[in-house]
């Protein structure tokens, strides 16, 4: 069983920047971030393979973020630049199991328990 654990979500003014990190137990897996807004779906934002070779972003968050892991750590991250009130929802990490990454949220099989962004205007 792969456990995801979530933090550096908050609060933060339009322009600004919040680091998110996502520690998992277990082995080395794909992981990607995925975000839901109130009354929303759950979307897509980024993932990165279980190597660092690929990475994929959500168009409407590319050249403003930015995913990366460290696999000694077992931890990736989320560098989020140039907040948006749109980018306001609760990020979740997710793990599947594989080398590569992926846009869908059903070929994940873990998930953490997320982590608020709230980012004023």
């Amino acid at each position: 069983q792969v456990q995801l654990v979530e933090s550096g979500g908050g609060l933060v003014q339009a322009g600004g920047s919040l680091r998110l990190s996502c520690a998992a137990s277990g082995r080395t897996y794909a992981m990607g971030w995925f975000r839901q807004a109130p009354g929303k779906e759950r979307d897509f934002v980024a993932t990165i393979s279980s190597s660092s070779d690929s990475t994929y972003y959500a168009d409407s968050v590319k050249g403003r973020f930015t995913i990366s892991r460290d696999n000694a750590k077992n931890t990736v991250y989320l560098q989020m630049n140039s907040l948006k009130p749109e980018d306001t929802a609760t990020y979740y990490c997710a793990a599947r199991v594989g080398r590569k990454g992926s846009y869908y949220s059903s070929d994940y099989s873990y998930w953490g328990q997320g982590t608020q962004v709230t980012v004023s205007s």
